[in-house]
């Protein structure tokens, strides 16, 4: 080592061993079904705490399936349906009722709930540790500050610019989908239990409740032609929202007068990544697929994965070939609903026609279509 580089002494782990890289939702669930099999589990993650800001997400029954058996409840709000607005006139298209275990949680509170459940369960958890590389087939990482941390069995849940997508799958490119996405929570006093998307020509905005029914997530989407950079960084005003869905009905604009901060980023379709194991090194979650936010899928799949992956660690090849056909089409329904949303024209107008229709006759036919993702119980043996 070069002077003035510290370097960590390191041991080699025990045989089955497991580091787990990131500390989101598919990190987390990972390091609780393997500690609960009886591993050593070391979670690895570069913040100085297990803490997310983030906003809602949705848990569907596939989901909560491995919360439950991981033992983790997080605080939630039931969903009781899926609710498709005309959003420049307000009026309803369909509203197809959802079962039990369609849940709303924010994502603050799941990460807590699982890192509570993580550390009842044994999981060791080193933060302020940022990995740079990882090495040696995946058997040795090297850190920011210099030192070294040896792997005997090693999972990537550090996202699409961790180190372990970085190493699994180096020349793996996303592309710009022609779509922006802004979030943002604002308060409400009531709001129906459901998701409700108010849909127009080349934009949607989703609306949901979370924790007490007192906030509302609010994710916005807007076609457009190019973009410069993908991510969560880049803040933006609340007046480009307004004005992007300034034609819609309300409660749209009573709702985005209540905006005071907002996030917009480039929907990025990164699709699977051509292998998501090398070496020691196994991919889980957004490192491995991320998926576009049209299916409310993203952290029912990393949980899926999770449970799965822990169940196979010592055949990750077996377990890619089983596992991926099943993601490739949830990613294949999440682009499908995107087009979907912002149809415009006869196209638009046949479509919600025939919704309409739908929904005086069978409204849960919808819901129905898609039991093949949501039926699904990976904790089954």
């Amino acid at each position: 080592m070069s002077a003035g580089r510290r370097c960590i002494a390191t041991t080699e782990p025990r045989d089955g061993a497991v580091t787990i890289l990131g500390g989101g939702i598919a990190g987390l669930a990972c390091a609780i079904a393997c500690a609960l099999r009886g591993r050593d589990v070391t979670l690895v993650e570069q913040a100085s705490a297990l803490s997310e800001v983030g906003a809602g997400l949705q848990i569907a029954p596939n989901g909560g399936r491995v919360l439950d058996a991981l033992g983790v409840t997080p605080r939630a709000v039931d969903n009781a349906a899926i609710h498709l607005v005309d959003g420049p006139t307000g009026r309803s298209v369909i509203r197809t009722p959802l079962g039990p275990g369609f849940r709303f949680v924010h994502r603050a509170d799941l990460i807590a709930a699982l890192a509570a459940r993580a550390a009842a369960a044994g999981v060791t958890v080193r933060l302020d540790t940022k990995v740079e590389t990882v090495e040696r087939g995946g058997r040795a990482l090297r850190l920011s500050d210099g030192g070294t941390l040896a792997a005997d069995r090693l999972v990537g849940a550090d996202g699409v610019r961790g180190a372990a997508r970085a190493f699994v799958a180096p020349d793996h490119r996303p592309a710009f989908t022609g779509q922006v996405a802004w979030r943002a929570v604002v308060p409400v006093a009531d709001w129906p239990r459901e998701a409700r998307i108010h849909a127009g020509p080349g934009r949607h905005l989703l609306c949901y409740p979370l924790r007490d029914g007192t906030a509302l997530n609010l994710v916005a989407v807007e076609e457009r032609d190019a973009w410069v950079a993908d991510g969560w960084s880049r803040s933006d005003t609340p007046d480009a929202l307004r004005r992007a869905f300034a034609g819609f009905a309300n409660p749209v604009p009573e709702l985005l007068a209540r905006v005071r901060r907002v996030h917009l980023w480039g929907l990025m379709d990164h699709g699977a990544t051509p292998r998501w194991h090398r070496g020691a090194c196994t991919l889980i979650g957004d490192a491995a697929h991320p998926t576009l936010p049209f299916l409310a899928q993203g952290a029912n799949l990393a949980l899926e994965d999770a449970w799965t992956l822990a169940a196979s660690l010592d055949d990750p090849a077996a377990w890619e070939r089983v596992r991926r056909p099943r993601v490739a089409r949830a990613l294949g329904a999440a682009r499908g609903n995107a087009r979907n949303y912002h149809l415009s024209g006869l196209r638009r107008w046949a479509a919600h026609t025939a919704l309409r229709g739908l929904d005086r006759l069978r409204p849960a036919a919808l819901g129905e279509s898609y039991r093949w993702l949501h039926d699904h119980d990976v904790t089954r043996p």
